[in-house]
């Protein structure tokens, strides 16, 4: 039998007194939370311990006594031995230590009274070998305030991990008993952690005092804010599409639900939760901080009239691009020959249309600057909003691209969908739309002749409208790729865990993967001496863990299926789409 008594790294010079602890269920286990120092009277003790046990929700009791002699104390040992008989216990641990010495002697005697395990230095190698004393010793500290998680790759045994787990929720769930310090005016004295004074912060707890109104009045800003969207012309069918569409509105949304979880009144009841909390309250100050800088930069030397003497220009050039790229598809383009006559008209009307965007924006461009000056100022709300409305602005800026990239795609699409119609008439088979399968057919000479018209016709016609389709979804596919490297930094902003990295690289102890343990002591004649030390999380398993749903962009399809849509003229859309977290 080996018996485990986690003993407190502060207890080790604590004066002579009881120990208070908790036996762990199912297990050979102690653990120690206090010593209760001399003098004491045993009824304030067992009164003292029964309030603790209704404000901790732990089963405290009296576990043993621990005897460090002192000058003056000659009699101490035999005056704690007798308390055996005054405080109820199924075995009771006598350990005492000499001054000038690491190891503990240790004496475990059971409710009868009859010593079951000796460990003070006897030459007894029977009981050595079947009773087995080992102390290990832990920073309360640290292992109260810290959260041991389930270890990826564990190979010890689950046994052990339970052991340990209810170990440090014990000494989680133990914090009314560490409230006692020196400076109490009681009579009792306890030796813990925080003995010496409570370890606090006045502006902590002054931030604490005034976070309750504070959130009770973002709590009614953000009803108020739902019962204006609640209204039934956000929810007509071209409103909800355009906000659906907009990264602006998908923003709004986003920082909304994480409103309501951070200033909820409602306390976190979880450690996760509660990083959860805090991992976005984090993350909301650095958005704020990030866009309060980018305004600085920005209404600074007129950098916003820079802007918008840059933008104009830069529009008319790319204009004049497609112009020319259109000019060069209407010729004989890389040499290929190319149908002539739907040549000239898919030109024609792309060229129309570029026409028309040149003239949009001449006729926006005395009023550029004033809408970025606006514009400018969502920065304060956060930097992801300033890059939310970036996309939207390449959006709007990139409207002509996207119409073309749709009017080549659908007329691809048309082309693919009926030449694979009429193959299927060659081969004897049509599609079966009620089954949802190809079945057998029967056509007469009129069909097959009209269906090899159409099919000729549409072949040759093919190379000329994949070539357009080619061309424009290369031009939106830099438009996605770069809308989607905005979106990536907006999410990236939004979901990356910095209060969890921060307590990671400063307190690595408050988020804890597992223990290791090093030998202390191994004399002849003594117990065994462990010293247990936190073992964090990976930087990895902490992104894991606390990462933040948020939005990713769209598509979310593999490679493969991406290449097999643009195959076929499926529309590919760079909007934003909400995904969940997989634990």
């Amino acid at each position: 039998m080996v018996l485990k008594i986690f003993f407190p790294k502060c207890c080790n010079t604590a004066d002579s007194g009881l120990l208070v602890g908790r036996w762990i269920p199912g297990q050979d286990s102690a653990v120690v939370l206090a010593v209760i120092h001399y003098p004491f009277i045993p009824g304030q003790v067992k009164k003292y311990l029964t309030q603790m046990r209704s404000q901790t929700k732990v089963d405290l009791t009296v576990l043993g006594s621990w005897s460090m002699p002192k000058d003056g104390q000659e009699g101490m040992d035999s005056f704690l031995k007798d308390l055996s008989t005054i405080f109820p216990h199924s075995r009771w641990l006598q350990l005492s230590r000499e001054s000038g010495k690491r190891a503990f002697t240790c004496r475990v005697v059971q409710e009868n009274g009859k010593p079951a395990a000796k460990k003070d230095g006897d030459d007894n190698d029977d009981d050595d070998d079947k009773d087995k004393i080992i102390f290990v010793h832990y920073d309360q500290r640290k292992v109260m305030l810290s959260q041991l998680h389930p270890v990826q790759e564990q190979k010890g045994s689950e046994e052990e991990s339970t052991e340990l787990r209810t170990m440090f929720q014990t000494v989680a769930q133990s914090e009314p008993l560490f409230f006692h310090d020196m400076y109490d005016e009681g009579a009792l004295k306890l030796t813990h952690w925080q003995s010496e004074g409570r370890e606090a912060s006045i502006i902590v707890e002054l931030v604490k005092q005034a976070s309750v109104p504070v959130c009770i009045v973002l709590t009614w800003l953000l009803s108020v804010w739902h019962w204006l969207c609640s209204f039934r012309i956000f929810h007509v069918w071209p409103v909800q599409f355009i906000s659906s569409k907009l990264s602006t509105c998908v923003q709004t949304g986003y920082r909304t639900d994480h409103f309501q979880t951070v200033f909820s009144t409602r306390k976190a009841t979880t450690h996760m939760e509660f990083m959860r909390k805090a991992n976005i309250f984090v993350s909301f100050l650095v958005d704020i901080a990030l866009g309060l800088l980018l305004i600085s930069w920005l209404y600074r030397e007129n950098r916003i009239s820079q802007l918008a003497n840059t933008l104009v220009p830069a529009a008319d050039h790319v204009a004049k691009e497609l112009q020319e790229l259109l000019e060069w598809l209407m010729g004989a383009p890389a040499g290929l020959k190319m149908n002539r006559a739907l040549d000239q008209v898919l030109g024609r009307f792309f060229l129309y249309h570029i026409h028309l965007w040149i003239s949009y924006i001449r006729l926006m461009s005395p009023f550029i600057e004033m809408i970025l000056w606006y514009v400018g100022l969502t920065a304060c709300l956060g930097l992801t909003f300033a890059l939310s409305v970036l996309s939207d602005i390449v959006a709007l800026l990139t409207f002509h691209i996207y119409c073309f990239y749709v009017y080549g795609a659908r007329l691809y699409y048309l082309k693919i969908y009926g030449l694979s119609s009429l193959w299927r008439l060659f081969r004897g088979k049509k599609w079966n739309v009620l089954r949802q399968r190809v079945d057998s057919c029967s056509y007469d000479l009129d069909q097959l002749f009209i269906g090899t018209l159409l099919f000729t016709i549409l072949l040759f016609l093919l190379p000329t409208t994949a070539l357009y389709y080619l061309v424009f979804t290369l031009l939106r596919l830099v438009v996605v790729m770069f809308q989607g490297l905005i979106h990536l930094s907006v999410d990236f902003i939004n979901s990356f865990p910095l209060f969890a990295m921060g307590l990671r690289l400063c307190r690595p102890y408050r988020v804890a993967e597992g223990v290791k343990f090093q030998v202390l002591s191994e004399e002849p004649g003594t117990p065994l001496h462990l010293r247990m030390e936190i073992n964090p999380l990976k930087f990895s398993s902490v992104l894991q863990c606390y990462r933040t749903p948020t939005y990713s962009c769209y598509p979310k399809d593999s490679w493969v299926a991406l290449c097999k849509k643009l195959f076929i003229g499926e529309l590919v859309y760079p909007w934003r789409q909400k995904s969940t977290k997989t634990d």
